[in-house]
Parts: C-alpha cells; structure tokens; sequence
C-alpha cells in the first residue's frame, strides 16, 4: 500500500482556486490519491485521508472555516 506524505496533499489544496468543506477535502484527497492510499507526516503514519484531514486541523494547519478550509502557510513546516 503507498503511503503519500502529508506535504503532497498541503501542496494540492494551496493549488486549488477555492476552499473546500472537510467532506469535499476528503473526497478530493481520495480522488486524486485513491481510497487506498495512507498519509504520513514527520510525526504520525498509516493515516487515512480523513485522518490526515483530522490530523492537519488539530494543528492549526487550516484558516477559513469548515465550509471553506484552506492551508495557513504560517502554520507549515518548513522543510
């Protein structure tokens, strides 16, 4: 099973030319990487894409609000 790491789906929602609900997000995440695809970050693994979704906002890593989530790029990682 291929695990994509976290920073590929940040990168795919700053893309993006809206915000998204979290159900859209999550659907969008699975569209573009597959159901069965887990997520990993510098500090979590196996995470599915709700998960990953979870994960990211209980770090603050969203603005907007749960109609219209997007990335905080003050909150990111940088490396």
């Amino acid at each position: 099973m291929e695990s994509i790491h976290g920073h590929d789906v940040i990168e795919m929602i700053q893309q993006a030319d809206h915000g998204f609900s979290r159900v859209e997000l999550v659907s969008a995440i699975e569209t573009k990487f597959g159901t069965d695809t887990r997520f990993h970050t510098c500090s979590a693994e196996n995470l599915t894409a709700e998960g990953l979704v979870e994960f990211l906002a209980a770090r603050g890593k969203f603005v907007g609000n749960d109609n219209a989530l997007a990335i905080d790029p003050s909150k990111l990682c940088q490396h």
